[in-house]
């Protein structure tokens, strides 16, 4: 049964401290955990894939959120850094017109905090999350005319950093608050970002790291990426500019906006690893709003979703921003490609591979057998080296 007792020795919270704390920010007004919430059919919806989230309620009505990772190897000081970021972003849009929730309070994992794990406190905003796919054609326009307001407000909020906020109550910019790229000097252009990441990529694989089922496929497909990077530049027009940058919600499936019954945007929620980037990237249409199937086949004619957006943003005086968006699926195949799961979703890598090839024009209509063998050609002697350090004979055949 899922109840607040496994959280809790899960994750050393002290959920007494935790109220306490949270009751003290409100000049000591009780508060409790909402422990219904912790039903076997209700535990599902405050759970997420990296957080878990407790509704703690207030003598007077009033509810926060509390916002806290779940359990994982990463090590301490990265998701302290991750929470901090957060805290920034959340803080820094209260100084803007996006409908984000007010930040409260946050504590970092440290002997010294009696909650005993971190968290951010946050206020809670109504709504349900936005499921694009069920929406009206008039509902998505409307949503749509919305966020394309919420771009515009933060396109009047420049950054000359490139990464993510990084210190609550400041608009300094530090490195990337993504757990494979914390760690990573600052960069001076987005085409930088994308080489330093797919090289981290590299040194990964070539470690053993990741991909350790698929490694030389995932050698092949990440030389081949990084080499595209000039490509993509010219293509999507401005990827390796340097300034200015604008903040960008790291979430592209569209839930993490919050609507009412009327398809009003109450909240854009979920800000960790948002970070900044170039209009082409961050003005870029959110990948939830485009048709699946032609978006992995390659094809860049704009769907009518992306067409209105695009119009809309016109129509404001934003027509780069439209342009961005007409020109953008190409930006996304790109980006997608280097973050793929490819060893959970191998046949769905495929055709989005395949798709951006086809769509950049380098290696187009080549089967996934037919550009190995290519690749492997062209590759071959850092590719060679890497199975001779690797892999015996037998497991280079499995590989294969």
């Amino acid at each position: 049964m899922a109840n607040l007792a496994i959280y809790a020795s899960t994750r050393r919270l002290n959920t007494a401290a935790l109220v306490k704390r949270a009751s003290k920010i409100r000049n000591g007004t009780p508060c409790r955990v909402r422990q219904e919430q912790y039903r076997d059919n209700e535990a599902s919806s405050m759970m997420g894939t990296r957080h878990f989230h407790l509704d703690l309620e207030f003598e007077d009505g009033v509810t926060w959120i509390a916002r806290i990772r779940q359990p994982s190897s990463t090590p301490p000081s990265v998701r302290n850094y991750m929470i901090k970021s957060e805290a920034a972003t959340l803080g820094f849009l209260e100084h803007t017109k996006v409908p984000a929730p007010i930040l409260f309070d946050y504590g970092l994992e440290s002997p010294e905090n009696p909650v005993g794990i971190g968290y951010i406190l946050m206020e809670k905003l109504p709504g349900a999350p936005l499921c694009w796919h069920s929406a009206t054609r008039e509902q998505r326009r409307k949503v749509l005319n919305q966020l394309a307001d919420i771009y515009i407000d933060l396109s009047r909020r420049p950054f000359h950093g490139l990464g993510s906020l990084d210190i609550p109550g400041s608009s300094h910019i530090g490195a990337f608050a993504k757990e494979l790229t914390v760690d990573l000097p600052p960069c001076q252009s987005w085409s930088e970002h994308c080489t330093r990441y797919i090289l981290r990529i590299l040194e990964m694989i070539e470690q053993k790291e990741i991909y350790t089922r698929r490694s030389v496929d995932a050698l092949l497909i990440h030389r081949f990426l990084l080499d595209l990077i000039p490509k993509i530049e010219d293509l999507t027009g401005g990827q390796g500019a340097r300034f200015p940058y604008y903040l960008k919600h790291a979430d592209e499936k569209m839930d993490h906006i919050l609507i009412d019954e009327d398809y009003n945007i109450t909240g854009v929620i979920d800000w960790e690893s948002a970070y900044t980037a170039p209009a082409c990237v961050a003005f870029n249409s959110p990948m939830g709003i485009l048709p699946v199937k032609s978006f992995y086949d390659g094809i860049e004619i704009p769907d009518e979703d992306e067409e209105t957006f695009g119009r809309i943003l016109d129509s404001k005086g934003r027509q780069n921003f439209g342009d961005a968006i007409r020109h953008g699926r190409l930006l996304h195949r790109f980006l997608f490609c280097i973050k793929f799961d490819i060893e959970k979703y191998w046949d769905d890598f495929k055709a989005l591979f395949r798709g951006l090839r086809d769509g950049v024009g380098v290696d187009q209509g080549l089967e996934w057998s037919e550009w190995r063998t290519v690749a492997l050609q062209r590759y071959l002697p850092e590719t060679a080296q890497f199975c001779n350090n690797h892999f015996t004979m037998s497991e280079l055949a499995i590989q294969s």
